[in-house]
């Protein structure tokens, strides 16, 4: 499949010439996937897409156009073609938009992100079977809002009229289900999920479905907190949330904007000494590792938050321009339009002690286990997020807790952030739990 996509991003960029373009480049992406819905016993749906799509960016002097079209049709090529250049040729220049050189491709093997093989539908809908059923065996479970299976794969070419052509595929299993407990007003719901490019690697649908229903249970009866100032720890799973607020302060195009809370930062100690904070697009399986960036250049794994502090701008070429610096290697885009900078796997290093250790000098504290709505404002870094956990009392998990507001600065948030060491790659941006001290917590 990348040899067929790779013969047509040429034959893409040479209609692109034809046509008037100075340069061109081209994205081509070809996707796989199959899918699986159960409720309660039943399979309620079953899917599988094929889609085939590609985006052509062309520059005629510093003038640029996008155009994307969902079908890989060479006789369309030179129609395509000619309509980006017409548009290039209307719109105003951009000082900063460019396609720039880029090295030779490297092989995307030694990433190991592919798991070519297409499970067969029955096998997707026994995970998502096995998964349901040990949800719903648990004691107290009272109802199901389903299982899912999936599996998709993707070839994606990059190709430029500089001479880069890099081409690398993808795969994703899936597993997720979501149990409820208690009847009536008093239902509450929770999820669990696994995720992973390689079957081996996926969790066991049993277990899965255990966790999702026992965690469930855990939630019953939930009290609403007094409004008070204390320590909060963040679960693994909405930990790495701290992080997206961090990726996106010293994203490079909030940064060339001036709309980033961090943008007279850099150089500065943001986080406690130890704290180091990673992205690496190079780790075998990670779900967003790449051999190369949207615009050809080679990435690399680099630290961010190097012993606390801010090392770098997350960058793309054309942040990198308006900035006077290089491009970090992080442009990333899909077919329908230009790239722009973004982290691929980023996470914090753990600490240490393990969360039990963490919580037990805290009096009283709460576990925030879900985050709703709200989020760190960019430009000037108040945080608020609606939440729902566990007490802590005395350092031991308490009463479970709902309908209350987590606020706060991400600058003072950053300061007082201290990682447990339970770590588990998963989501793309992964952090343990997370300790943080001096929250304020409102509540009844």
């Amino acid at each position: 499949m990348s040899d067929e996509l790779l013969g047509h991003a040429a034959d893409l960029l040479k209609a692109a010439r034809a046509a008037g373009a100075d340069v061109a480049d081209t994205l081509l992406i070809s996707g796989t996937s199959i899918g699986v819905q159960r409720r309660l016993g039943k399979t309620e749906e079953t899917e599988r897409a094929e889609s085939r799509e590609l985006g052509l960016r062309v520059f005629v002097g510093r003038q640029s156009a996008i155009v994307s079209a969902s079908a890989i049709d060479p006789a369309s090529f030179a129609r395509l073609a000619e309509q980006a250049v017409a548009m290039a040729r209307v719109v105003p220049e951009d000082p900063y938009g460019e396609i720039p050189e880029a090295p030779d491709a490297l092989d995307a093997g030694f990433l190991d992100m592919d798991d070519p093989e297409e499970p067969p539908m029955d096998v997707l809908i026994a995970r998502a079977a096995a998964a349901e059923e040990a949800a719903m065996a648990v004691p107290g479970i009272t109802n199901s809002e389903g299982a899912s299976a999936s599996w998709g794969r993707s070839s994606i070419v990059l190709a430029t009229s500089h001479g880069f052509a890099g081409a690398y595929a993808r795969s994703s299993h899936g597993i997720s289900a979501t149990a409820i407990a208690g009847t009536g007003t008093g239902m509450q719901r929770d999820y669990d999920y696994s995720s992973a490019a390689h079957q081996e690697d996926l969790d066991d649908p049993a277990k899965l479905g255990r966790r999702a229903a026992e965690q469930a249970l855990a939630r019953l009866n939930p009290s609403r907190p007094k409004t008070q100032k204390l320590t909060v720890f963040y679960h693994p799973r909405i930990a790495g949330s701290l992080l997206g607020h961090l990726s996106g302060a010293i994203n490079g195009a909030a940064i060339a904007r001036g709309t980033s809370f961090l943008k007279d930062k850099l150089g500065e100690r943001l986080f406690a000494k130890g704290i180091n904070i990673f992205d690496d697009p190079l780790r075998a399986r990670g779900p967003r590792s790449r051999a190369f960036d949207g615009e050809g250049q080679r990435p690399e794994r680099r630290a961010f938050i190097e012993d606390g502090v801010l090392t770098g701008w997350v960058l793309d070429s054309r942040s990198a321009r308006q900035l006077g610096l290089q491009s970090s290697g992080h442009a990333a885009r899909g077919t329908g339009g230009p790239p722009g900078p973004a982290v691929s796997n980023f996470y914090i290093e753990p600490g240490r002690m393990t969360p039990e250790e963490l919580m037990a000098d805290v009096a009283e504290g709460v576990l925030v286990t879900e985050l709703m709505g709200g989020g760190v404002n960019g430009v000037t870094g108040d945080y608020s997020r609606g939440a729902a956990g566990f007490m802590i009392r005395n350092g031991k998990l308490a009463e479970p807790v709902a309908e209350f507001t987590i606020a706060g600065h991400a600058l003072e948030m950053f300061a007082n952030l201290v990682p447990a060491n339970d770590l588990v790659f998963k989501r793309g941006t992964d952090a343990p739990t997370i300790r943080i001290d001096g929250l304020t917590l409102a509540g009844a």
